[in-house]
């Protein structure tokens, strides 16, 4: 049990706490009469000397309240002591409906609300939330000229001083007796909290997750041993500092989601050192209001450092993927929330479908899924299905000694996955659902393979017109991932361009300002080879600039003079303007374009597609449209 101590103004008290404690129901440590002023330093002698609680009355409780962490019980003065000075103040005054004031802090008081009515009394409250405003409620009230004033010592001095009557705020036991209980339920609701503290720290020391605490602000409060030894850091490293910076994988939104709003659906994959964790976040309520946050992490997977990426890459051969998720330039809502969905995809074995436009990061996070999956000595095999007929997609890419059979234990990546067959794509069926390899009976006829498709176009839209097998749809859509183009991505956008121009002025030694009206028109352009034609365009400007400074107008011209045959029309929105390209010419011609193209290109449609200005995909449709076999 905690040491209860109580500080009082008045002997009398004293000696009502005395009688209380005859009976032997309440146990009180030490007892003693201070001065108002003294309040504060005899509170804190007493927590020197060991005591938990606290139990006092009126001004000197909020002033041991204030100045001081200790709990403190305070004594209110019961409806039955007021009463009773009431009762005194009318027999010292001997008239009718008399004019009672009260002076002292709220905390001292019962309700008082019908003691007019029910004494026969003008009873007028000065009431103080603290110290502070006390001596001017005494004024307030005494320039009121009240017939007698009921308070404390400061109250009664000054009323004495005015001539006004007085009575002492005094209190019988039972406002003692009331306060000594409120003490035992404190100390008992302590030694509870401190078992239960106890016991938590005992769950938290033994636990095998990691455990961070954290205030309102994001700063960690408290880390477990778990969590130390997963970080690396010990404790000292760790609290005082914001989460966002020990973790920058954690995105400052989904952080004050958790904080601020309550939200408890927030879960990241974070990196400390060389391990990678699933961390999880709940919000911690109290009342309605959020105080703070728990973040639990759980191990994943032991990262391995570049070093080791070579040997596994002497060991597999050119069946890598390097790439990680902190590479990816995600500053925009759009691109966070892509990463996030594409890590949690990544704790999963089936297939993954992606879908993004020429020119996005799509096969970069493909290699982060697979890197973040897999052992790094596992083969990521990617497969361009565009640059291989189909007639040959079933042998190349899912026979026995096809990219799927290389792909075994690891990943088998296609990209321009529209680029598939009907053959090839009910091999790549049998290849996910079963397990098996196009024209092998036996242990040599089967893989395990992890799949990831690219599409430049929501693949259910080809199934929708009939030029992807539906069963197959149902069986990849499950987990897509749309990586959001660069027009969906300002901010992506802008940062890589500035990286593009600052790289560009450094290669060439040159040096170049863009003016806001430049960069305006930068960010009106709608891209359509995303950061491959942004990052190529950044280098183009700077390497023709004659002018130190680039204006709108230099932009403009510039992107004229890389794309001919776009022009400006207005956008929805004010001030904003979309770049598109023109109509291309009828479609005999542009058939018999392509085969000459394909032709004096020896076949490869990555140089025909180029040279009409188009994607592979885009390419693929068009042959595909007007029969063109290869």
């Amino acid at each position: 049990m905690g040491k209860i101590v109580l500080l009082v103004a008045r002997e009398e008290m004293l000696f009502q706490a005395h009688n209380i404690l005859q009976e032997k129901k309440y146990e009180i440590a030490s007892m003693k009469v201070i001065r108002t002023e003294d309040s504060v330093s005899e509170a804190r002698e007493a927590i020197a000397k060991g005591a938990s609680i606290i139990i006092a009355r009126g001004r000197q409780a909020s002033l041991i309240r204030q100045y001081t962490d200790i709990p403190v019980a305070e004594i209110t003065v019961t409806a039955q002591e007021m009463a009773l000075l009431v009762t005194k103040a009318r027999q010292i005054l001997n008239k009718p409906h008399p004019v009672i004031a009260v002076i002292g802090t709220r905390n001292m008081f019962c309700d008082m609300s019908y003691f007019d009515l029910i004494y026969d009394i003008e009873l007028r409250t000065y009431l103080s939330e603290g110290d502070k405003d006390l001596k001017n409620m005494v004024d307030q009230a005494i320039a009121q000229e009240p017939d007698l004033i009921i308070g404390g010592d400061t109250a009664v001095e000054t009323a004495v001083k005015a001539g006004l009557p007085s009575l002492f705020l005094s209190a019988t036991e039972d406002s003692l007796r009331n306060a000594f209980r409120i003490a035992e339920r404190m100390d008992f609701a302590m030694e509870a909290e401190k078992r239960s503290a106890a016991q938590m720290e005992t769950v938290l020391d033994y636990s095998t997750n990691g455990v961070i605490r954290l205030d309102q602000q994001g700063n960690i409060l408290s880390v477990n041993p778990a969590m130390e030894m997963m970080a690396g850091k010990a404790k000292k490293e760790l609290e005082g500092k914001r989460l966002d910076q020990v973790f920058p994988e954690i995105p400052e939104r989904d952080l004050k989601a958790v904080l601020v709003k309550g939200e408890e659906n927030y879960s990241w994959i974070i990196h400390a050192g060389q391990t990678s964790l699933m961390a999880f976040a709940a919000p911690v309520s109290v009342e309605g209001g959020i105080e703070g946050g728990i973040i639990t992490c759980q191990r994943l997977k032991k990262r391995e450092n570049q070093r080791e990426k070579e040997r596994s890459k002497e060991r597999t051969g050119k069946y890598i993927a390097m790439g990680d998720f902190r590479d990816l330039q995600a500053d925009s809502y759009a691109m966070e929330e892509c990463i996030k969905t594409a890590r949690l995809y990544a704790r999963s074995e089936s297939p993954v479908t992606i879908v993004g436009e020429g020119g996005t990061e799509y096969s970069l996070i493909a290699a982060c899924i697979h890197n973040a999956a897999m052992d790094i000595s596992s083969p990521f095999v990617s497969v361009s299905c565009c640059e291989i007929s189909e007639e040959k997609q079933k042998s190349a890419v899912f026979g026995p000694r096809g990219a799927g059979a290389a792909a075994d234990k690891g990943t088998l990546y296609l990209e321009n996955a529209e680029g598939l067959g009907r053959e090839g794509q009910y091999a790549l069926y049998r290849l996910i659902r079963f397990g098996q390899l196009s024209g092998a009976a036996g242990p040599e006829g089967r893989a395990k393979v992890r799949v990831i498709l690219h599409f430049e176009e929501n693949p259910g839209q080809l199934a929708a017109k009939g030029m992807w097998n539906q069963e197959l749809y149902f069986l990849i859509s499950s987990l897509t991932l749309y990586v959001p183009p660069a027009r969906r991505r300002k901010e992506d956008l802008k940062k890589r361009m500035e990286e593009a121009v600052q790289y560009a002025c450094q290669k060439y030694s040159k040096y170049h300002v863009l003016t806001e009206g430049a960069w305006k028109a930068l960010m009106a352009y709608h891209w359509p080879g995303n950061f491959i034609q942004a990052e190529g365009f950044a280098e183009s400007l700077i390497l023709t600039a004659e002018k130190r400074s680039l204006d709108e107008r230099t932009v403009k011209n510039h992107l004229e003079f890389l794309y001919p045959g776009e022009y400006l029309i207005p956008g929805k929105e004010p001030g904003i303007f979309l770049y598109e390209r023109e109509i291309p010419v009828g479609k005999s011609l542009e058939k018999e374009s392509i085969i000459k193209l394909l032709e004096e290109n020896g076949g490869s449609r990555e140089k025909a597609a180029k040279a009409l200005k188009i994607s592979k995909t885009t390419l693929w449709r068009r042959m595909k449209k007007y029969g063109i076999c290869q």
